[in-house]
């Protein structure tokens, strides 16, 4: 009787071992995702070993070119390459990476040693220390994250509800109080505040920006502005400008990008339905203007298209943030909808078109950093590629059915 017991107890483990092998490699056949991170991997690891100052940060890789151009510690891209480790990190467990993951982040520190002139910090600061607490729970980053969040909450004007994105813009641009919709990413560093002993203030400011924001910088037709201009008397809403994008009313892709992750990222946050809605019918809008070979130009009203440049970086952006607005969705029929929008953007990435395999250090190309100021036009840029692996590390999460 016993022995009968025991091949029934070996059978159902071994089916049970069959149908997860099954399983996993159902997942590795649809996509490939975990080869594709351990890609990343090895390109985080090329880049390492041609850097040798930790305040200098890579930036882009210009057409023709093979390195990495660096910037310091005050560019507002300065935490993606920090960021970039701590996901290499947490893909890999390589205690070099992790090593050179605090190495990055360190000099960090050093960007709150000057006044606060910028809306940037949470790309600054959350994507390097935010990434670093997240996987070590340093409470020097703790700390640090929560000085932060207060010093970002110096630029919130409470007549008009958001966060003052260039000051300098005010005098150079004629816009008094000028809000980007970049800015919704920064807002995650509020409302991590607000949860982890910082001002229960945090969070009410990061929900009045959001909501503002859907009323002004949202049109009608779920496209975005790329900045708000309001005045600073009593706070009303002035105009829509852009300032990356071609026209005032155009779409400005990375934009609606930055929308679609902001508005997931502040329904996640707080639960309200409004801003689950919102991202749904901004991420409809970017499925809809998608061309046929599914990665976007760099302004989906460009006149110049087909000719016009393209932006992986943009792609990479709402790839991440279709995948996590995927985990919200109340159907099947959504969920997949949104997941599957998101495997389309990162196939194309991941194909020889996009991925830069051996012609530089970076993981993607072509990429559009500002193409009215004739700046990183068809590059790869760092946050291309942080977007990307971060895309990446989601999805792998879902379909190991993990929390993101």
């Amino acid at each position: 009787m016993e022995k009968r017991f025991n091949k029934i107890v070996t059978l159902f483990a071994g089916l049970g071992l069959l149908v997860s092998c099954v399983s996993e490699n159902k997942i590795e056949e649809t996509f490939g995702v975990k080869k594709l991170v351990d890609n990343c991997v090895e390109k985080t690891i090329l880049t390492i070993n041609g850097l040798t100052d930790a305040d200098s940060l890579p930036r882009n890789i210009l057409q023709g070119q093979a390195e990495w151009n660096k910037v310091g510690i005050h560019d507002w891209t300065s935490g993606f390459w920090p960021g970039i480790l701590w996901y290499a990190y947490e893909a890999s467990g390589d205690s070099t990476i992790l090593s050179n993951a605090r190495k990055f982040t360190e000099p960090l520190y050093g960007v709150l040693d000057v006044p606060v002139d910028n809306h940037d910090l949470g790309f600054m600061l959350n994507c390097s220390f935010g990434n670093g607490y997240r996987l070590t729970k340093d409470s020097a980053y703790h700390d640090f994250l929560l000085v932060a969040a207060d010093s970002l909450a110096t630029l919130f004007n409470p007549k008009v509800g958001t966060i003052l994105s260039w000051p300098a813009m005010g005098e150079k641009m004629g816009w008094p109080h000028n809000t980007i919709i970049d800015n919704m990413i920064n807002l995650e560093l509020l409302f991590w505040a607000s949860k982890n002993g910082g001002s229960h203030d945090l969070y009410d400011m990061a929900v009045r920006h959001a909501e503002t924001c859907m009323n002004t910088l949202v049109r009608p037709d779920y496209t975005i502005y790329h900045v708000a201009v309001f005045d600073t008397i009593n706070g009303h809403f002035i105009k829509g400008v852009t300032h990356q994008g071609y026209s005032d009313n155009s779409m400005w892709t990375r934009g609606q990008g930055w929308g679609i992750y902001g508005y997931t990222m502040v329904y996640r946050e707080t639960g309200n339905e409004k801003f689950l809605d919102l991202a749904e019918k901004l991420a409809d809008k970017f499925i809809e203007r998608l061309p046929e070979d599914g990665i976007p130009y760099w302004d989906f009203d460009c006149p110049s298209i087909p000719n016009a440049p393209k932006d992986a970086s943009a792609a990479a952006v709402a790839a991440s943030a279709m995948l996590e607005l995927s985990t919200f969705m109340k159907s099947e029929e959504l969920t997949t909808k949104y997941k599957d929008a998101a495997v389309s953007l990162l196939t194309r990435l991941s194909s020889d078109d996009y991925s830069s395999k051996d012609k530089n250090k970076a993981m993607l190309m072509h990429s559009t950093g500002h193409y009215p100021n004739g700046s990183e036009i068809d590059a790869s840029i760092i946050y291309a590629d942080y977007y990307y692996i971060e895309a990446l590390t989601r999805l792998k999460k879902i379909n190991e059915g993990r929390r993101l």
